[in-house]
């Protein structure tokens, strides 16, 4: 099972929360590579000098870009769940067919996009 972050994993390490840093560290002494949607990223992104952490964190990090297979499945996991937030979508699509676990700071989105196709997520709260 591999690591997906959600945009609240980015905010938090964007703030300097240890308990982000500490699980990042973590994972990369574990040679294991966590995963972020690009979509994620243009969220939690924006720029500036004072986004250092989020650049090195990201430097340590599998940036998945959003193509069109996957853009395709993301809109029917939308359609399924009568929802229109792409990014939350993306984050689900991926670890679903990746079977990550996602370290978020909203479960309960993300869970019902999941369940919406009759899934279950794993995720860690931050």
């Amino acid at each position: 099972m591999g690591v997906t972050y959600d945009a609240g994993a980015l905010v938090a390490a964007d703030r300097g929360e240890r308990r982000m840093w500490a699980r990042h560290r973590a994972l990369l002494e574990l040679r294991e590579v966590p995963t972020v949607p690009a979509p994620v990223v243009a969220q939690a992104w924006r720029g500036g000098g004072r986004r250092a952490r989020l650049a090195r964190l990201l430097a340590g990090c599998t940036i998945e870009r959003l193509d069109d297979s996957q853009a395709r499945r993301v809109g029917e996991l939308l359609g399924a769940a009568t929802a229109s937030d792409i990014v939350d979508a993306t984050v689900v699509e991926g670890a679903l067919r990746r079977r990550d676990l996602v370290v978020t700071s909203d479960p309960g989105d993300l869970g019902s996009l999941a369940a919406s196709v009759s899934l279950r997520l794993e995720m860690d709260r931050l």
